[in-house]
């Protein structure tokens, strides 16, 4: 453990207007899992991307196993024993396997394939490193997690010892990541180097020897796993105390506001990507739907708020059909929409904040007269008051959308939803990218809303959001909704297990 795997000596990165990296330094020893932690912004995947190779540093020096390196791009940091697993993966669908992980380092002799000599060193470190995957399976084929797996047999297989992951459990079970951290344990034990840069601090303090937290570009702390904390982790990070768990207090919900019966939505493939769907949403009540990305999350919502076309079944908004209402008439009858990518769906990017703040109410006073003329002072009023309600750090109210930070922006987007009073929240994936500190306030505003008598329909691929803040739980496989938990009887483990499939339908 003395010689270092990896040494990072005072790297700064400086972009048109920001410092991303501003003399940091950060190392990786031989069998240790070192966490890398920070607020949306704080520099560690620029960091990690210099050390890719896909950035270069304006300063600073880079050391493997004690030798100073100069990495040009992804190539030689994977020469020099390098990998990085991306959050979004990069695999062929259609191939197998065996294809993905050998893709550009095929073994052939006089030019002919020959996939038997890359098979059985695939098959040693499935087993070296608890990776269950068939060599023969189509990656279309595999759930989110076995697909992460053919990712780290990628870099395994091109020799790699320093293995970088991007936010990897953020689309995983609890027994996914379980399987995962098995995986890391393996990597420790053979010697290997692994940075985890997570946003939860349950999973860092698991599985994380040292902790490094970052923070407006720069070190703030390194803690052995031993001294830390999650308060403490979280305070390092915000740079001020964090309410870690929100208060949730106990509602009596009201009547059904939204009502989803036998809903059928087909997919341009053909299939059905809702098939047979039922649920209702109560007034004061948050809904969760829990489910491995792919199982028709998408489809309800857009079916919901965005009237994408269904096949059958029923949308009932407080008794009445909405399917075939447009989004306009959807809106004034109540329906606000957080929707999953705020940058393609939430905001239009180049328009001022206060102009997003505005959108969807700004055909209607106080912003718009009866001759549809803007009123420009109302709608940056509003936004100032609005940015100082959910503090949105902006230099101003007509700094364009596309300047803000990703927690900002969605801030902007919850902000907008709310203030709208709607009786249906769709929040779907509210905190997704998002740090702790904007977390923490998002889960706030979805728990207000709720105690205003409003019926918010949570969808998360986080698993613990949803069981902090959710009054029932529906969880989705295959497009049905299989089984339903009551906040107290929600239990980690056993919602996973619906959530793979591996449980079927049960009464909970």
């Amino acid at each position: 453990m003395s010689e270092s795997l990896l040494e990072m000596r005072g790297i700064t990165k400086r972009f048109p207007g920001v410092t991303a990296n501003d003399g940091v330094s950060f190392d990786l020893k031989p069998g240790e899992i070192h966490a890398l932690v920070g607020e949306n912004g704080a520099g560690k995947t620029t960091l990690m991307k210099i050390l890719y190779g896909l950035h270069r540093p304006d300063a600073g020096s880079i050391l493997v196993r004690g030798a100073p390196v100069t990495i040009r791009g992804p190539r030689e940091a994977i020469r020099l024993g390098i990998g990085m697993v991306h959050q979004h993966f990069m695999l062929f669908s259609p191939f197998t396997v065996l294809e993905n992980v050998t893709l550009g380092e095929e073994s052939h002799t006089a030019g002919v394939l020959r996939p038997s000599i890359p098979r059985r060193r695939i098959e040693k470190l499935v087993k070296e490193n608890s990776l269950a995957v068939d060599c023969d399976s189509r990656v279309e084929d595999l759930s989110v997690g076995v697909q992460q797996r053919v990712e780290i047999l990628k870099i395994l297989y091109r020799g790699a010892a320093i293995l970088v992951f991007d936010e990897p459990t953020a689309v995983l079970t609890p027994q996914e990541a379980g399987e995962l951290f098995k995986t890391f344990r393996e990597m420790k034990r053979q010697g290997n180097g692994v940075v985890f840069i997570s946003h939860k601090l349950d999973e860092v303090l698991e599985i994380a020897d040292r902790i490094t937290v970052i923070r407006h570009g720069r070190v703030v702390r390194t803690i052995a796993r031993a001294e830390a904390t999650k308060q403490t982790i979280a305070e390092l990070m915000v740079g001020k105390p964090v309410l870690l768990d929100v208060k949730r207090d106990a509602l009596e919900p009201g009547g059904v506001v939204l009502e989803v019966r036998n809903l059928v939505i087909r997919s341009p493939r053909g299939y059905a990507a809702v098939d047979d769907l039922s649920l209702s949403v109560r007034s004061g009540e948050i809904y969760g739907i829990a489910g491995v990305e792919g199982n028709g999350q998408t489809e309800l919502v857009k079916a919901i708020a965005e009237g994408a076309e269904v096949q059958s079944g029923d949308i009932l908004l407080q008794g009445v059909d909405i399917r075939r209402m447009s989004v306009r008439e959807r809106r004034e009858r109540g329906i606000a929409h957080i929707p999953e990518d705020r940058q393609k769906e939430g905001l239009l990017l180049p328009f001022s904040v206060a102009w997003n703040i505005a959108l969807g109410s700004h055909q209607r006073p106080p912003f718009a007269s009866r001759l549809q003329l803007i009123n420009t002072k109302a709608v940056r009023e509003h936004a100032r008051s609005v940015i100082a309600q959910y503090d949105i750090r902006t230099p101003s109210e007509e700094t364009p959308a596309n300047a803000l930070s990703g927690g900002n922006q969605q801030k902007t987007v919850v902000a907008r939803e709310i203030g709208t009073g709607a009786i249906l929240l769709v929040a779907a994936q509210p905190t997704r990218g998002v740090d702790i500190g904007a977390t923490e306030f998002i889960h706030t505003q979805l728990l207000a809303a709720r105690s205003k008598g409003r019926a918010v329909l949570l969808i998360s691929a986080d698993l613990d959001e949803l069981l902090a803040l959710s009054d029932r739980i529906g969880v989705i496989f295959k497009g049905k909704i299989i089984n339903e938990f009551t906040h107290d009887k929600a239990v980690r483990e056993e919602v996973g297990l619906y959530m793979t499939g591996e449980k079927s339908h049960g009464a909970a």
